[in-house]
């Protein structure tokens, strides 16, 4: 539906009324008044009715048959893309952090960087025939009765080139696999209190966050100087009490264009560089204040004159999309048992990202799934639509899927592996929560040249 003029306008609208009066307007109402419509202009003028109905019958060789193909294709792709994720044997590696670690977000950059791979989509016959999608990876963070995890989610065909980004970087973490903690619990609305989001950008992609470079952490410090804005994110997620679980991903994948939909006249896909040119190209031209010539009387624009904050503006938009990129999926999870659900959690995640939030530049925010209800007193069968949610945000999050249907989201977000290695890395000593387990030393293999 989103190629129909005016689409997003009218979504927007349906959206804004909805959060504002609680008034919801399913589909079906739509199709009903259409159908009353037709029957009214019927009775009214038949013979301008059953004329149009006689032409789209007489061309319906024409578009019928383009109707079937278009949607067969879907169907197909659909199918095939979810026989191949079927067959991926995946597996879950639990990063465990030493206790004396010192090491800045820049090292998870480069971890990003080494796992920036597009294996799987190098031909239109992998792509739309076999059905190969692009490798993706969730990093999580998750609290299990306060006990704060790090995991990374992947391909078991990709372990090894996890692996070995991860000791390059970091000599002193181990990387175990364990079992899958989503599977520990049912998490059916029935038996626990469920609730989650999704987050997105609140301005366009190529603004970046607040990142770990402007909070100073480019560079080594000392402990008591060191302003991690992880560390609150941590510290919320240990809050957790007994029976009260809180679940973090972060789905990431090679950004290749397809959020924008477009291509360029050189037949190279439309992606967030270009989008960025775009945005500089306005910011440009708002600095040109108009005057009046003074021999001709015509009015030019001015020269470029911008102020500090549309030069920094600037800046940083050049300076995030010089980096390598992903498509970028956030969902939060939070389950506990029902007689110990706490909303102020709920408000928790809403706010989950406000440390890395910019009035300037970008921030993220929570969208999607649970605050699509305000619980209305006229909104009838919210129960119903509610556990629904909740049951698909679980299994969208179990399954660590985003891209892809049935749990393809329309509007991921576009970030830099210095955003991405911002709101996750592995965090400094300088970062001692107690809910945070630590391994004592760091572990490795003898020596190869020990005498046997």
């Amino acid at each position: 539906m989103e190629f129909l003029p005016f689409y997003d306008k009218l979504e927007d609208s349906v959206k804004h009324a909805r959060d504002v009066s609680g008034f919801r307007l399913p589909g079906w109402p739509l199709f009903i008044a259409g159908a009353v419509a037709l029957f009214v202009a019927f009775v009214l003028y038949p013979p301008a009715i059953v004329g149009a109905l006689n032409i789209a019958l007489f061309l319906s060789p024409l578009w019928l048959p383009l109707l079937v193909i278009l949607a067969a294709w879907h169907l197909w792709l659909i199918m095939r893309r979810g026989e191949f994720i079927d067959k991926q044997e995946t597996l879950l590696l639990e990063i465990r952090l030493p206790r004396n670690f010192e090491k800045t977000p820049l090292s998870m950059e480069t971890v990003l960087a080494g796992i920036h791979h597009t294996k799987g989509e190098s031909n239109w016959y992998q792509k739309y025939w076999l059905g190969q999608v692009r490798p993706y990876w969730s990093l999580e963070i998750a609290s299990i009765e306060g006990k704060v995890h790090f995991f990374i989610w992947t391909r078991a065909a990709f372990r090894k080139l996890v692996e070995s980004a991860f000791y390059a970087q970091y000599p002193g973490v181990q990387l175990v696999e364990v079992d899958d903690y989503t599977r520990m619990l049912s998490a059916t609305p029935e038996e626990w209190g469920v609730w989650g989001c999704d987050f997105k950008h609140t301005q366009p992609d190529p603004y970046p966050i607040k990142t770990y470079v402007e909070y100073g952490l480019d560079k080594v410090q000392k402990e008591h100087e060191q302003i991690d804005p992880l560390a609150n994110v941590i510290e919320f997620l240990g809050s957790m009490g007994k029976g009260e679980n809180f679940w973090v991903q972060i789905i990431i994948r090679i950004h290749a264009g397809e959020k924008y939909g477009k291509t360029k006249e050189d037949g190279k896909p439309y992606t967030w560089r270009d989008e960025a040119k775009k945005l500089v190209d306005k910011i440009r031209q708002d600095t040109r204040q108009p005057y009046t010539d003074p021999a001709s009387g015509e009015e030019r624009p001015g020269f470029p004159s911008p102020t500090k904050g549309q030069s920094d503006t600037i800046a940083a938009i050049e300076r995030n999309t010089s980096k390598l990129a992903f498509d970028v999926g956030i969902r939060g999870v939070y389950v506990c048992e029902k007689d110990k659900f706490d909303g102020i959690n709920i408000t928790g995640m809403i706010g989950l990202w406000k440390p890395f939030n910019s009035e300037g530049w970008n921030g993220i925010k929570a969208t999607h799934f649970g605050i699509d209800y305000a619980d209305y007193p006229w909104e009838f069968g919210n129960e119903h639509r509610k556990d629904h949610m909740r049951r698909h945000v679980v299994e969208a999050y179990r399954r660590r899927q985003y891209f892809h249907d049935p749990f393809k989201m329309p509007d991921p977000m576009v970030m830099s592996t210095e955003e991405v290695a911002t709101i996750f890395h592995i965090p400094s000593q300088a970062v001692e929560s107690p809910s945070l387990p630590r391994i004592q030393s760091a572990t490795g293999e003898a020596p190869a040249n020990l005498p046997v």
